[in-house]
């Protein structure tokens, strides 16, 4: 979904909870881990989009009581993919 130049990869919702999941993806033996590639830099834009998201499409919606962002970090290895999830992952940080 794009919020002006802004993009977040899955907005879903499941009852009164938004979750916006930031996918990353890194072939095995690369220099960096998928969820060690959300830098800090990819962390602001992620929550400006997420900010953005919620003033222009959430925040008049009753419905919604909460926002939360995760990341799904998949990495391929000998044929098989492997994914690991981490909820709230990209909110906090360095």
């Amino acid at each position: 979904m794009r919020q002006g130049a802004l993009e977040l990869d899955i907005v879903a919702r499941r009852g009164p909870l938004v979750v916006v999941v930031e996918v990353r993806s890194r072939a095995s033996g690369g220099y960096e881990s998928a969820l060690a590639s959300v830098s800090v830099a990819k962390r602001r834009r992620l929550l400006h989009a997420t900010d953005r998201l919620w003033r222009r499409h959430l925040m008049g919606d009753a419905s919604v009581e909460r926002v939360r962002i995760d990341v799904a970090a998949v990495r391929f290895e000998a044929g098989v993919t492997v994914v690991e999830y981490v909820e709230g992952a990209v909110v906090g940080g360095d």
